[in-house]
């Protein structure tokens, strides 16, 4: 497929967390174009076979690439997790993940190789993020710790609200009775509250935030492959969700922090 550094960024996600991504591309890289997909309709992923988690994957990578996109960025943790490589088999242009944007973070940034990884019970249990870092550095010990109450208080709005607050410290005990320096956000939601997690944890823990690595990530890829979009002219955000899209942009407009329009309606 021959691209234009003119093409947009594809982005994907279950549904509404991947616009933390979307958020940080905006941020570091202002005259990208980029097209977001949430597939509305079958979030949440978590639960779901692998099998299915891969053809809904592919499904989604085929409708990005028909749109003429010049990278894939796989915003979600469980699709990352479970179908990177069908989604690699697939696409002719590049393509990132979330878990490995987070765990080369994390390698980078811990002092004491001890690193604590919290996210949905499908990522942890899938073990993505210990392989991810092993591949970088095998001495890494890693520490994870399943947090299923996050995400629906983040879509509650409750980013720093007493239940929250509570939520967090009995899920971040544990890892910190583990002498963790460095703790990775394995779930693109997670974001949102890394100010109340920041408080908790301390100043001195790092916090590894994937979608502002994964901007970092993408920013370098685009510079060594002369992929940058040379115009400077105001970019074009399209945003396509499978159900509800209203309901998507009421909440993505608290993600993303800024209006979100131009949401389109898929129908398989």
């Amino acid at each position: 497929m021959q691209t234009t550094s003119g093409h947009p960024i594809g982005v994907f996600d279950s549904g509404v967390g991947g616009l933390t991504v979307v958020r940080a591309l905006m941020e570091r890289l202002p005259f990208e174009n980029i097209i977001y997909f949430g597939d509305t309709a079958r979030v949440p992923y978590g639960v779901k076979s692998p099998e299915t988690i891969t053809q809904y994957a592919a499904e989604i990578t085929k409708f990005l690439l028909q749109k003429g996109v010049k990278l894939l960025i796989v915003a979600c943790n469980t699709m990352a997790a479970v179908a990177s490589d069908t989604i690699m088999n697939l696409s002719p242009v590049p393509v990132l993940d979330v878990i490995d944007a987070g765990a080369r973070t994390a390698v980078a940034e811990t002092r004491n190789k001890h690193v604590g990884v919290i996210g949905t019970p499908a990522t942890i249990n899938s073990n993505a993020y210990a392989r991810a870092m092993h591949r970088h550095d095998p001495d890494i010990r890693i520490f994870s710790q399943a947090c299923p109450l996050f995400v629906p208080l983040v879509e509650e709005g409750w980013w720093n609200h007493p239940v929250t607050r509570l939520t967090a410290q009995e899920y971040l005990r544990p890892v910190m009775a583990e002498h963790v320096d460095t703790l990775v956000l394995g779930c693109t939601h997670y974001p949102l509250i890394k100010p109340l997690l920041q408080e908790i944890v301390g100043p001195e823990m790092s916090l590894v935030d994937s979608a502002d690595a994964m901007a970092d990530i993408t920013a370098n890829l685009l510079t060594s492959r002369n992929l940058e979009n040379q115009e400077r002219t105001p970019p074009i955000y399209r945003f396509f969700v499978t159900d509800v899209p209203y309901h998507f942009q009421t909440i993505g407009e608290g993600f993303l922090g800024r209006t979100l329009s131009h949401v389109e309606l898929v129908k398989w």
